[in-house]
């Protein structure tokens, strides 16, 4: 069994996911956000397919901890995901995720003008190591 994670975003949602063990998070691509219906299609897809026993989401925080407009739409969001997916989910804190993925992917040669969509997957897989890392004492 599997933890999936989202990076939420109004164009576009990353998406990584762990290995059996919790140990090590992956990219696995993006999905247009837009239409929902088909969002929500392949994210069952998904589901099912890795086996995925939780779903973690990254939520936007201001660098002092506070919450603003983007955490209250990532809140609408995982409201309408808990209408149609029986998966738990959980929020994470995503502060700089994707600065760090952004930095990996130029590090690994992806020039900055091919980072579109590869970043978002990148961002869900850095969100999604920060938490794994924080389950091993």
């Amino acid at each position: 069994m599997r933890i999936l994670a989202l990076d939420h975003g109004t164009v576009r949602i990353g998406v990584a996911t762990s290995d059996e063990l919790k140990m090590i998070a992956r990219p696995v691509e993006f999905i247009a956000a837009e239409p929902f219906s088909k969002f929500i299609e392949r994210l069952r897809e998904l589901i099912r397919e890795l086996q995925v026993e939780q779903i973690l989401i990254g939520m936007p925080r201001n660098m002092d901890g506070s919450y603003g407009e983007a955490a209250a739409k990532v809140r609408v969001f995982i409201a309408a995901l808990k209408d149609v997916i029986a998966v738990p989910i959980r929020t994470w804190d995503e502060r700089l995720t994707t600065v760090s993925a952004s930095k990996a992917l130029r590090s690994g040669g992806t020039r900055a003008s091919d980072q579109r969509g590869k970043i978002d997957a990148a961002s869900s897989a850095v969100l999604l190591q920060g938490y794994l890392d924080s389950l091993t004492p």
